[in-house]
């Protein structure tokens, strides 16, 4: 497996090998070995999340002690996944990465505890996966709001370079706090 570093201390593009010939192709995803050297604790919870075009999902994470870590990709179709860097003792905090997954590029994204996340779907029915290292505990949700003008994402020329004219966002994104509101703190871990 290739690893590949962002812009976010800790966050970590991910490209598993691939084997093929005429028939296709084999991959294996989710060795333990890379995975805990990430500080990955393991996967708890496997979820799924189809979107037409358009859709934005996030920006979302659980807080303590429910936090999560989290694998994402595409299974079918195509997202960029965004994620946001909220540990406040972190010397990435408040930055953000944008990275484009599609069911044909191999590459997955590990999101670590301590972060915000969120993704816009470029085709319709795509499927997006996330491997979990916590339980989902929809009483520890939260948010930030995804269009928070302080983090900067340019979320006007993601839309315009995809051809997505009219974003479909869930109320309860449509709320979420600024960062800067926010009352959650995260504390970047050690490995």
């Amino acid at each position: 497996m290739k690893k590949i570093e962002t812009e976010l201390l800790d966050c970590y593009i991910l490209e598993p090998d691939r084997f093929g010939d005429e028939r296709g192709y084999f991959s294996p995803y989710y060795i333990e070995s890379n995975l805990k050297e990430l500080g990955f604790k393991g996967v708890v919870q496997a979820n799924r999340s189809k979107s037409a075009k358009g859709v934005v999902r996030g920006l979302h994470f659980q807080e303590n002690p429910k936090c999560q870590a989290k694998i994402v990709e595409v299974i079918r179709g195509s997202a960029i996944d965004v994620v946001v860097d909220i540990r406040r003792n972190s010397d990435t905090y408040g930055k953000y990465t944008a990275v484009k997954l599609t069911e044909d590029n191999n590459r997955q994204l590990y999101v670590p505890r301590g972060f915000a996340h969120g993704f816009i779907s470029l085709e319709d029915d795509t499927i997006f996966q996330y491997l979990v290292d916590n339980d989902y505990a929809p009483s520890m949700e939260g948010g930030i709001l995804w269009n928070d003008p302080d983090l900067g994402i340019d979320w006007d020329k993601l839309f315009q370079e995809n051809g997505i004219e009219n974003p479909i966002l869930s109320e309860k994104d449509k709320i979420h706090p600024t960062l800067k509101d926010s009352k959650v703190v995260f504390e970047r871990e050690d490995k």
